[in-house]
């Protein structure tokens, strides 16, 4: 049965209504970044642009490295949007706009986060690199979906009964990342974590402004958890919705973040826009090696 007009919404060019994008304008792989600005500091390393598009925070640039197709899309902050991010890249990818119905062959997007991240482990440094093998979210977006089986239900419980997780907050649920997306980033210079994401950026995460929390001493109750060696080892505001969302849709997630925050040491970069550029450099790199044999 098509979809209707309420559900797959079209702009008048006939463009996915949020991204402002048509199905033509995405690579098969897609860098994802929090900030508008970065969008054009990872296109800059592109060796051609060809599509630039833009709306409310939604920025896309499309182009090439050598003669593949890339594409970079910046997401705004939060699992809100990207769980707006992810399913309209699907829709552009996955579902035929004239007649509004999935399409018979299924083309899977790899989808990966180029993000800013906290440490909350000593031995993590600022302006290293993490890859998340796993998250977990704190948000609810998975919840609103048909999603146990992509669930870890093991680590998921284990940590609410650790933590004694609240009742009127939303059930942590944990999700692997793509082990596609690991092997093409593997690199001696990764860390490798398991990613906290959080639903806001101050109390979310035990940061204390001027509103008392109620929990004194998150941070600390998170980087204690362990779960079969497996500990907690970074916090930020978007990988567990793309893993999740990639995992329910049939693509590839991943996310790699630079650490600029030190939160056990209350350190931050003393030079956090080199730490973003080596970040986006090592993405490149990694991209530029694997498709070129």
């Amino acid at each position: 049965m098509p979809l209707g007009a309420s559900e797959l919404i079209l702009n008048a060019d006939g463009s996915i209504y949020h991204l402002n994008l048509l199905p033509e304008d995405i690579a098969q792989t897609i860098f994802l970044v929090g900030d508008q600005n970065r969008v054009s500091r990872v296109s800059d390393r592109f060796d051609r642009i060809d599509i630039k598009k833009e709306r409310r925070e939604f920025i896309t640039h499309t182009g090439y490295i050598g003669d593949q197709r890339l594409s970079v899309i910046s997401t705004g902050i939060g699992t809100d949007n990207i769980d707006i991010v992810i399913n309209e890249l699907d829709a552009l990818a996955n579902i035929d706009f004239r007649t509004r119905e999935p399409k018979t062959e299924h083309t899977a997007l790899n989808l990966v986060r180029l993000g800013t991240s906290g440490s909350i482990q000593e031995d993590i440094k600022v302006d290293a690199i993490l890859g998340s093998n796993y998250a977990i979210g704190f948000d609810n977006v998975i919840h609103y979906y048909k999603s146990e089986h992509v669930q870890e239900t093991e680590i998921q419980n284990a940590f609410a009964s650790y933590a004694n997780w609240p009742v009127e907050q939303s059930h942590p649920y944990v999700v692997k990342g793509s082990e596609k997306m690991k092997l093409l980033f593997a690199d001696p210079e990764l860390i490798y974590g398991f990613t906290g994401t959080n639903v806001g950026f101050y109390g979310p995460q035990g940061r204390k402004l001027r509103i008392d929390l109620k929990e004194q001493n998150l941070s600390e109750k998170l980087s204690n958890f362990e779960y079969q060696g497996m500990r907690i080892t970074n916090l930020e505001m978007e990988t567990s919705a793309i893993y999740a969302l990639s995992a329910l849709l049939g693509h590839h997630g991943y996310s790699i973040n630079c650490i600029l925050a030190g939160r056990r040491q209350g350190q931050f970069s003393p030079d956090p826009a080199a730490s973003v550029d080596n970040l986006i450099d090592f993405a490149i790199r990694k991209i530029r090696t694997a498709w070129n044999g």
